[in-house]
């Protein structure tokens, strides 16, 4: 999924998204209105937009008191929808079956950063537990990171 893409489907939720010189965060959504620190990669940006998306899709008012347990469970949920839309399990599958085997070709593949695909592997290595199974296809995440395919 391109920046292009994202912002696409931003406009069809009637969301106004622009670039701007934020200091505090990356990304930020208040209503309809997405704003993308500029001077970001490509890469940063769409993962950044991603995030937003699913602030809007998954979120409800302000969150940004991190210290409040439902602002953390809702910027969670942000997250986990942002790691879905630019990664997914079947992304995973996708990238070993062209021949990644590392996180850093994983994240090349997909185009994103190393530590975005990091952080989602750990994400889902909190919600499936060791491995999970997808399609013809185990995808460990403990002890170690590995997708084999079932015989």
């Amino acid at each position: 999924m391109t920046y292009e893409d994202l912002l696409k489907e931003a406009d069809a939720c009637h969301l106004i998204t622009k670039e701007k010189p934020l200091r505090a965060y990356d990304g930020r959504i208040q209503g309809k209105r997405i704003a993308i620190r500029n001077g970001l990669t490509e890469r940063e940006k769409k993962c950044v937009l991603a995030e937003e998306l699913g602030h809007y899709h998954t979120t409800a008012g302000d969150i940004l008191d991190q210290t409040d347990a439902s602002d953390r469970k809702q910027e969670h949920r942000a997250r986990l929808w942002a790691y879905d839309k630019m990664i997914g399990l079947t992304g995973i599958v996708n990238a070993y079956r062209h021949g990644c085997r590392s996180l850093y070709e994983i994240a090349d593949y997909l185009e994103v950063p190393e530590d975005f695909a990091a952080q989602a592997l750990q994400q889902y290595r909190s919600k499936y537990g060791t491995h999970v199974k997808r399609g013809r296809y185990i995808i460990f995440f403990d002890p170690s990171f590995g997708v084999y395919e079932a015989i």
